[in-house]
């Protein structure tokens, strides 16, 4: 079974392959499912989008940011698309993890979660849409989940530090009040 620090490795390898442009062992490009892979790279029009990951304890957070256009934002079940676009690269992120580590990655989407999505528009042209889901982490158990308030982890030599006066006394020029 691999430790937390093993499995947060692999996924941050899975990370570095994943770029736009990245080449598989054959020399192939990598297919990730985005809508920047459709079409000819030089002929279409290039459509901007990537996602990203984010390490919450136990959990991953999977962030997918595109540019969209509004009829497709007004147009039936965005949400149900966005929602199946960062599916698909949680899919996409198992798969390359077990080529990269030989074991297996698991991902369940949090309960009672739903995917949050963003669409904000600079002009009338432009839209852009950010969207991000939390996917527990199998194996990653012995985390920790929400650490205490900071003055429970307080170190002994920084506690005898404060108890004594903190930076010590105050200045004979210091008129501020107290």
């Amino acid at each position: 079974m691999a430790t937390p620090l093993e499995i947060v490795r692999g996924i941050s390898q899975v990370m570095a392959n994943t770029h736009d442009g990245a080449l598989d062992a054959d020399g192939e490009p990598i297919k990730i499912g985005l809508k920047r892979e459709e079409g000819h790279p030089i002929n279409d029009a290039r459509v901007m989008d990537g996602f990203g990951v984010k390490f919450e304890g136990d959990k991953l957070c999977i962030y997918y940011h595109a540019e969209v256009l509004l009829k497709d934002v007004y147009g039936k079940d965005f949400e149900g698309e966005i929602d199946q676009m960062i599916t698909d690269i949680a899919a996409f992120l198992k798969k390359e993890y077990k080529k990269v580590t030989k074991s297996a990655l698991t991902l369940t989407p949090v309960k009672d979660e739903e995917v949050q999505v963003l669409v904000q528009n600079t002009s009338r042209i432009r839209t852009w849409v950010q969207a991000s889901k939390k996917f527990e982490i199998g194996g990653m158990g012995e985390t920790e989940g929400k650490k205490a308030p900071s003055e429970d982890r307080l170190e002994d030599s920084f506690r005898k530090f404060l108890d004594q006066g903190g930076l010590g006394k105050r200045a004979k020029n210091d008129k501020r009040k107290e």
